[in-house]
C-alpha cells in the first residue's frame, strides 16, 4: 500500500468517526427530554446477568441444538491420517 493509499484510508477513517461521534452527540446529553421517566437502576447482579450469563447461555443452547439435531454422517476423516501405507516396502535401484 503506497502513501496515496494510506493517507486515502487514514482521512476516511477519520472522517467517519468525527461524523459518527458528531451524530451521536444527543445520546451523551447530560439534561432529561420532555416526557423521558426513566426506570430504577439495575443492581450488579441483575446487569452482569443481562449481558453476561444470559449470552453465554442463548450460545450454548444454540450450540447444544446444533450439537444434538446434526445427523450427518459424511464426516469423515480427509486427512494423512487416512492413507495407509504398505509396509516393508523395497527399493528398486
Amino acid at each position: 500500500m503506497d502513501k496515496k493509499n494510506a493517507l486515502r484510508a487514514g482521512a476516511l477513517a477519520a472522517g467517519t468517526t468525527l461524523m459518527m461521534l458528531l451524530m451521536s452527540s444527543p445520546a451523551l446529553a447530560l439534561t432529561r427530554d420532555d416526557g423521558d421517566d426513566p426506570g430504577q437502576g439495575l443492581s450488579v447482579i441483575e446487569t452482569l446477568g443481562l449481558f453476561v450469563v444470559a449470552p453465554i447461555a442463548l450460545f450454548a443452547v444454540i450450540f447444544g441444538l446444533v450439537w444434538v439435531l446434526d445427523r450427518s454422517k459424511d464426516r469423515q476423516d480427509t486427512t494423512s491420517s487416512n492413507i495407509t501405507v504398505k509396509g516393508k516396502a523395497k527399493a528398486k535401484a
